[in-house]
C-alpha cells in the first residue's frame, strides 16, 4: 500500500432534519471540528452515515474510527429502564454505531470515542450509563450551561496509554450529563474528574481503543487525534505485512 496515502478515518455521523443552499431535509450531519481534527492530525476523514448493514463493508477500507458525540444511547441497549432525564433515543443510530465499535474493536482498529462514542464504546463491550450525573454525584459541573462547553481538568493513571499521550493532568472541554457506570470487558478506567466521574477509558490489550467524556476536537491540543492517526497508519501497514 502506498505510504503517501494518509490514513483513512471513519467519522460516525447523525442523521437529522437540515437546511442547506435551498435545500431541507433530513441529511448526514458531523461538526467540522472533527473533521478538522483528524485533517490537522493527518488523517483523512470518511464520514459514515448511520445505516443497519454494511458494517464489515466500511471496516475493510478504514485506518481508524472516531466515534462522534451526540444524543444519549437507548437505556435499554444496556439493559436499564428510561430515566426522565434521558433524551428520546435515536434507534438506527445507536444499532448502527454498537455493531460498528464492537466490530472494529474484534479487529483491532484503532478507535476514538468522543462523548457519546466513549459511552458507545462501553454498552458496545457489555458496560452501562449513569443516565444523569447530578442525580447521582449531586452536581452540574460537567455542562453547567446547555450549549456550552464546561472547563475543569483530569486526573490520568499514571502509566496509561492516555497518560503518554496527554501527560499526568489534562485540561478539558466537557458537556454531557452521563457517563460510564459499570466499565465493559476488555476496557478500564484511565482519568477521572474531582468527583471521581469515569472521563477515560481504554482498552487493556495492545490494540489503540480509547474513549473520553470531553471533547478534545474543540480544543487546539490534537494529541488524542495524532496518536489515532499514528495508530491507524500502523494498523495498515500491520495488513500490508500479511
Amino acid at each position: 500500500m502506498n505510504d503517501s496515502f494518509p490514513p483513512l478515518i471513519g467519522l460516525t455521523s447523525y442523521a437529522e432534519p437540515a437546511r442547506w443552499a435551498v435545500w431541507e431535509g433530513k441529511a448526514a450531519v458531523v461538526g467540522w471540528v472533527y473533521v478538522d481534527a483528524i485533517h490537522r492530525a493527518g488523517g483523512r476523514t470518511l464520514i459514515i452515515p448511520p445505516a443497519d448493514h454494511g458494517q464489515e463493508r466500511i471496516l475493510d477500507v478504514l485506518d481508524g474510527l472516531v466515534l462522534a458525540g451526540g444524543q444519549d444511547i437507548d437505556p435499554g441497549r444496556y439493559g436499564a429502564e428510561r430515566d426522565r432525564s434521558t433524551e428520546a433515543p435515536q434507534h438506527g443510530r445507536d444499532g448502527a454505531e454498537l455493531a460498528l465499535t464492537a466490530a472494529a474493536m474484534d479487529r483491532g482498529i484503532p478507535v476514538l470515542g468522543i462523548c457519546r462514542g466513549i459511552q458507545v464504546m462501553n454498552v458496545a463491550r457489555g458496560g452501562d450509563i449513569i443516565q444523569h450525573l447530578p442525580d447521582a454525584i449531586g452536581i452540574t459541573g460537567h455542562r453547567e450551561v446547555v450549549g456550552v462547553f464546561s472547563e475543569h481538568d483530569v486526573a490520568v493513571e499514571p502509566g496509561s496509554r492516555l497518560q503518554s499521550i496527554l501527560g499526568d493532568v489534562a485540561p478539558v472541554l466537557s458537556h454531557h450529563h452521563q457517563a460510564a457506570g459499570a466499565v465493559g470487558d476488555g476496557l478500564r478506567p484511565v482519568a477521572w474528574s474531582d468527583d471521581g466521574t469515569i472521563e477515560a477509558l481504554e482498552s487493556t490489550g495492545d490494540g489503540f481503543a480509547v474513549g473520553v467524556q470531553w471533547h478534545p476536537e474543540e480544543g487546539e491540543d490534537l494529541a488524542l487525534f495524532t496518536a489515532l492517526v499514528d495508530a491507524a497508519r500502523r494498523y495498515r501497514e500491520s495488513l500490508a505485512g500479511k
